[in-house]
């Protein structure tokens, strides 16, 4: 097996040619010629991520975030970043970041937040092309429900510690837009759609000031996306189910935000 047979079944699922122009997806680590002979898939390749590879005998990692993503002035050890390419360089791992490219697909990011919380109806939030591909989901809830409902809902669903709103509604929901990661710049297009309700993360102070009829809710930026390392490890195995792939041991540790209650 070759790292361009695993890249090539990704970017089936999830083209490299849609990636956001400011994004960094694809192979950021190693050649599509090289020999592979396990994957470990994870969130972010972190210097764990890529230790653990190695204790796995895996030769190739796959993750959401990409490594190198703004450019890089210095590698060094004492920089997470610098350690994780020192590491998979020393150890000949190959990584490879299907970021926006599975944030825009249906099939991705955003459309497992919609199964998750069992959305009817549901379409791509901001369309391109043909409309098969694009940021964010709507869709309708099972049923209607107050602000307060859908907080209870939701923090069931994604299985959360906290989630931070706006002024819960009153009136009942029916249609929910979500995305994925980082979408606060996208809640003009939720609110043009009709939802009542955009599910998200990152979201600023400043947008939490909601209009009459409209409510957001932040539930984290790892919540939010963390079921696409499922999705990938499910795509590498409906194409090479006899190859060794696995996903990260240590993915429910790996969120960066730890919530505390003092």
């Amino acid at each position: 097996m070759k790292v361009g047979d695993i890249t090539a079944a990704l970017e089936v699922f999830a083209p490299l040619r849609i990636q956001e122009e400011w994004d960094n997806s694809g192979l950021l680590i190693g050649s599509a010629e090289d020999e592979v002979h396990g994957v470990l898939v994870g969130f972010d390749c972190t210097p764990e991520l890529i230790d653990e590879a190695v204790e796995k005998g895996c030769d190739m990692v796959v993750t959401h975030h990409p490594l190198i993503f703004k450019g890089i002035r210095r590698i060094n050890a004492e920089d997470p970043v610098g350690a994780a390419v020192m590491r998979a360089v020393r150890f000949g791992v190959a990584v490879y970041a299907a970021h926006t490219t599975a944030d825009k697909v249906i099939a991705g990011v955003s459309g497992a937040m919609a199964r998750r919380l069992e959305l009817k109806n549901v379409s791509i939030m901001v369309p391109e092309e043909d409309g098969t591909i694009g940021l964010g989901c709507i869709g309708d809830l099972p049923k209607p429900m107050t602000g307060v409902e859908a907080l209870a809902y939701v923090r069931e669903k994604f299985g959360l510690k906290v989630i931070k709103s706006s002024k819960p509604l009153e009136t009942p929901i029916t249609k929910v837009a979500l995305l994925g990661g980082s979408g606060q710049g996208e809640i003009p297009q939720a609110q043009a759609k009709g939802a009542q309700l955009y599910i998200t993360a990152d979201i600023s102070y400043h947008q939490f000031f909601t209009k009459d009829g409209f409510m957001v809710m932040d539930i984290g930026h790892f919540e939010s996306e963390v079921e696409i390392v499922d999705i990938f490890l499910t795509e590498i195995r409906k194409n090479f189910p006899t190859f060794a792939s696995y996903k990260s041991a240590v993915l429910d540790r790996s969120n960066p935000v730890h919530y505390f209650v003092v």
